[in-house]
């Protein structure tokens, strides 16, 4: 967990003033969500197992493979090409993959209070919502001068017209 701990730190401002994660918890994010998990019941571990046909192991095998193709990208010399690639990649990785079979499940799971339980319910209401959503229905694009993604999404149902945009830089 050390590795995601240091990958976490360069969100540390956001962390602590968007998802409100105590600044000394930033510190070590990854490891204080592992040790929340591992405090959960064997029933809920048993539901977040069998919330997908696919089972954890092999989640963690295409987590694992795709942290692998980022570190070999970043070794490389950056080529437009790579890099939307890569963003690509781990939009879908970060936001979608792990949605409905993960981040649901511990929300629901994990005590009022907890880290985890935070970090989950940001990760599951807008603006990131919106931003997920923009994704698995393709409707995002790259920025004219690509220093971020323009998306629509709608806030709440789809009876807003038009449909808002949104930006992430």
């Amino acid at each position: 967990m050390k590795n995601l701990d240091v990958q976490f730190l360069q969100w540390k401002h956001k962390l602590i003033e968007e998802v409100k994660i105590p600044p000394n918890i930033c510190d070590a994010l990854a490891t204080t969500v592992q040790n929340e998990i591992k405090e959960l019941s064997e029933e809920n571990i048993k539901d977040i197992k069998l919330a997908s046909p696919i089972n954890l192991a092999t989640r963690l095998e295409e987590l694992s493979a795709f942290q692998s193709m980022m570190d070999t990208f970043n070794q490389m010399r950056p080529q437009p090409e790579i890099v939307r690639t890569q963003i690509l990649a781990q939009n879908y990785i970060c936001f979608i993959y792990l949605k409905d079979t993960l981040f649901e499940k511990l929300r629901r799971a994990l005590p009022t209070g907890s880290i985890t339980k935070k970090y989950c319910k940001f990760l599951l209401s807008n603006p990131v919502r919106a931003f997920r959503n923009s994704l698995a229905h393709g409707n995002w694009k790259y920025k004219s001068d690509f220093s971020g993604i323009e998306f629509w999404a709608y806030k709440g149902g789809p009876d807003e017209n038009p449909m808002p945009s949104w930006e992430v830089k």
